[in-house]
């Protein structure tokens, strides 16, 4: 119970972490009636922010901004990245008058947002007003939405050109992957993929890391920086939120060039 020396009643969602094991966490409908029953606020951080139910696209269910105020909270907090697809930044939702404290709050001034996030962050959120083409329209959920199989066509497209350019240090195989939403939203939760696995041709074990770290370095100094990952003595390009192939096609003979 909070005292009444109590300012404030902060609930923080776990958006970038797991908790596993015997736990339970208390509803923000209920922290509301306690928290107000004391005349304290209560205020909830969710992190990712998004303002869409990701259930309705076969994603991972995570917590509204809407559903947190009626429940009851007066101040909720989310990012205009992750889940919501905008540019980076911190929203402030809430009461007229919790929001209309902490506009008053001399930090609020050294932290507002500058023109450019702001005008990038108004023509994301415009999108939402179209909810029937948001799958479409906001990249952020185009990419989260993108159908396993054809991912996995445009890596088996791609094997046989990557395969030329790497040859003969390197083998290229398609892959299944699995692919993390983001390390600040959804933290457990995988996506199903594919892409490319580039693995060393006749290296010993002792020269594996050397090789995969060149040819890391070699697609990452492209002009169009290419990065993947080391796993497992081969080096993973995750193709999820690769659209349009004609650019990364087009470095190839780049590529082949500096793994001469």
């Amino acid at each position: 119970m909070p005292s009444t020396s109590t300012p404030l009643v902060m609930k923080v969602h776990t958006s970038n972490y797991a908790v596993q094991g015997f736990t339970a966490a208390v509803d923000e409908a209920t922290l509301a009636g306690i928290a107000h029953a004391r005349g304290v606020p209560l205020a909830t951080d969710l992190g990712s922010g998004s303002l869409v139910d990701l259930a309705h696209y076969g994603l991972p269910r995570e917590p509204l901004p809407q559903e947190m105020l009626a429940a009851g909270c007066d101040v909720v907090t989310f990012s205009g990245d992750k889940l919501l697809g905008g540019p980076q930044a911190g929203l402030i939702v809430g009461s007229k008058a919790a929001v209309g404290r902490i506009r008053k709050f001399p930090m609020k001034r050294a932290l507002r947002m500058s023109k450019l996030p702001l005008a990038a962050l108004e023509a994301t959120l415009s999108l939402y007003l179209r909810p029937e083409r948001l799958a479409q329209d906001l990249p952020t959920l185009r990419l989260l939405t993108r159908p396993a199989e054809a991912i996995r066509e445009m890596a088996e497209a791609l094997r046989a050109p990557v395969q030329t350019a790497v040859s003969p240090r390197f083998t290229v195989e398609v892959v299944p992957l699995l692919g993390q939403i983001g390390s600040g939203s959804l933290p457990a939760e995988r996506l199903p993929s594919a892409g490319l696995a580039l693995a060393p041709a006749g290296t010993s074990k002792k020269g594996l890391g050397t090789a995969l770290d060149a040819l890391g370095a070699a697609l990452r100094g492209l002009p169009l920086p290419v990065i993947g990952r080391i796993a497992e003595d081969r080096l993973l390009l995750d193709l999820r939120c690769l659209e349009d192939s004609t650019g990364f096609v087009a470095q190839l003979p780049l590529l082949r060039e500096r793994l001469q």
